[in-house]
């Protein structure tokens, strides 16, 4: 029968504040509320977990940068929202409800999840050689694609991808 050692805390008796878990074996530390486990380390140092939320700012979620020295904000740096289109239909997405077919080369793309404002940052490309924002609101925006002689015109391959903050 294994051995069971069941404490409030690990602390260093040393009062220099380090605290740890040092496993001998490949074995996983798994932290669990109510029987249920939350949280995972497995044997090769990835964290396992569902939901990452900020300790002092729920909303905010800081990660080293490539260099080392400066933080980006998780929450910022996502999309938000992604659409790719073949003409109106949407093939893939995410955060999407609908695509509405408007005519020959404009469509409206409709949010699930608004946007808190009409501020965020839209970007669109296709294989069309204009691609025109025509309205944006916080659950959706529209656009319109051009061919080469600038003529509206359905498209393949119109994508657009929207970053900011969500309602």
């Amino acid at each position: 029968m294994a051995s069971k050692i069941e404490v409030d805390e690990i602390f260093n008796a040393g009062g220099d504040n380090d605290t740890g878990i040092d496993l001998a074996t490949n074995d996983a530390v798994k932290i669990k509320i109510a029987n249920a486990v939350k949280a995972e380390v497995d044997s090769s140092g990835h964290v396992k977990l569902d939901t990452v939320k900020g300790y002092t700012s729920a909303a905010s979620v800081s990660v080293v940068g490539e260099g080392g020295s400066t933080t980006t904000n998780l929450q910022q740096g996502l999309a938000k929202v992604w659409a790719k289109c073949d003409e109106h239909t949407i093939e893939d997405s995410l955060n999407v409800t609908s695509s509405t077919d408007h005519g020959t080369g404009d469509y409206t793309i409709t949010i699930a999840n608004d946007m808190a404002n009409v501020t965020y940052s839209l970007t669109l490309s296709s294989l069309a050689v204009q691609n025109q924002i025509t309205a944006m609101a916080a659950g959706s925006y529209r656009r319109e694609c051009s061919n080469s002689s600038g003529t509206v015109a359905d498209v393949n391959f119109a994508n657009s991808t929207v970053h900011g903050d969500l309602a």
